[in-house]
């Protein structure tokens, strides 16, 4: 098979959760145990840390992951969904997992994989932890799926578990209020592992308390050790720091954009200064070459990334009610003439919970993301317009952003949201 081949056969023959939603989720280990045992235990061949939360762990994975690469430390970063390419999800110091080698994996363990019939997650979690193995990393940075507790990636040791902050998301598996939810991302939490939460929540943070008393395991709440003190753009577009506390940093530029990563950048800087703790090597330099070029060095996309000009086009895959608060907080501060909005959403997210989130002077065009779990188009523009948002409908993200570019003057802003996959048919 080659490359494109070894892609259809593995989208046909696994099931993958963001395709088919929940018939893809199973709710124990045991098939990531069965292939962790045939592959011989590669992740316990490297030291890991291990990334959980509603929002902000793909930013704050990332940034882990450059901070680390410039600290000389030969790094593998394993995250989800992918944009456009299905390697994006498996990277060594930056570089993604070689078409070779997903092509040889593949046709290599296609017995094991008729015998265990694993998920296309869970499939990807081999495939990531035997290749880091081979490559010889030194540490990984490894993002949980969905959840924590079940999570395919929890299988690993780490030396370090962050949680970044919960909200609402994946409920029909994760539970309904913030404290279950709290739950299972605490199922990563590891017995004398220390752990780093990125947010504060009265529901949430007894949760988290319990769940390292239980594994004696020492917690940082990112916020009790860190404090910004002064946040600015710099003209060059990078957001400024001044950051005291465990860590303190002056003039520090962050090359990710977007409100909401003064959150995750207390979360990253509260762990590096942990792993200081437990022997990493990591100088004030390398944490300001790290954060400095966050997308060069990991490939990091679909964050507050703006990808057109005269009108400014941003796109960002915030998705879930949590997220798309952060979102609308920035829209709202934005300066533009008028704000435009293509919006596609999946099926199991709820439009009545989200959409009167954003701004309502927008504009809107809504569309249809081309995978099977998308809400359709028609039914999107209807339930918006029960909530009295009314917008134009279209057949394809593409025509959508087509529309608004059309629509819109040099000094307006266009902004291209709602899931993941609408902002993969943009970039």
């Amino acid at each position: 098979m080659d490359y494109q081949q070894t892609l259809d056969y593995m989208f046909n023959q696994f099931p993958v959760y963001q395709h088919v939603g929940k018939s893809a989720y199973k709710g124990d280990l045991s098939n990531t145990l069965a292939l962790d045992r045939h592959f011989g235990h590669p992740h316990r061949a490297f030291r890991t840390i291990h990334v959980a939360g509603t929002n902000g762990k793909g930013s704050t994975s990332h940034t882990l992951a450059s901070v680390l690469r410039s600290a000389g430390y030969r790094t593998g970063l394993y995250t989800s969904p992918h944009l456009k390419d299905f390697r994006e999800r498996i990277r060594v110091d930056g570089e993604m997992i070689p078409e070779t080698e997903v092509v040889a994996f593949v046709e290599a363990h296609a017995d094991v994989f008729s015998q265990v019939r694993p998920s296309f997650f869970e499939m990807t979690v081999a495939m990531a932890f035997d290749y880091f193995r081979r490559c010889g990393v030194d540490v990984a940075v490894v993002e949980v799926g969905l959840g924590g507790r079940l999570d395919s990636t929890n299988i690993i040791s780490p030396d370090l578990s962050v949680i970044t902050n919960i909200g609402f998301d994946h409920t029909m598996f994760l539970g309904d209020t913030l404290s279950a939810i709290a739950g299972e991302k605490a199922g990563i939490i590891k017995p004398g592992t220390p752990v780093v939460v990125g947010e504060r929540h009265p529901e949430t943070q007894p949760v988290f308390e319990a769940a390292a008393r239980r594994a004696g395991a020492p917690i940082d709440f990112a916020e009790d050790v860190l404090r910004i003190d002064r946040a600015t753009l710099t003209p060059g577009g990078m957001q400024r720091f001044d950051i005291s506390g465990v860590v303190t940093l002056r003039d520090l530029d962050y090359s990710l954009l977007g409100i909401y990563q003064r959150r995750n950048i207390l979360t990253v800087l509260a762990s590096l200064a942990r792993l200081r703790t437990l022997g990493y090597t990591i100088s004030d330099a390398d944490i300001r070459t790290g954060l400095a070029d966050v997308q060069g060095r990991t490939g990091l996309m679909g964050r507050w990334q703006q990808i057109g000009s005269r009108p400014t086009v941003i796109a960002d895959t915030g998705h879930n009610e949590h997220g798309i608060r952060q979102v609308a907080q920035q829209l709202t501060a934005w300066p533009c003439a008028r704000l435009h909005i293509v919006w596609a959403m999946v099926s199991d997210k709820n439009p009545e919970l989200i959409l009167p989130l954003l701004p309502p002077d927008a504009t809107f065009y809504f569309a249809q993301a081309s995978i099977r779990r998308a809400m359709p188009v028609a039914e999107l523009t209807e339930r918006a317009a029960r909530l009295g948002i009314s917008g134009r409908s279209f057949d394809t993200v593409a025509q959508a952003l087509a529309a608004a570019r059309a629509a819109a003057s040099p000094d307006d802003l266009i902004f291209v949201g709602g899931s993941t996959f609408t902002v993969a048919e943009v970039l």
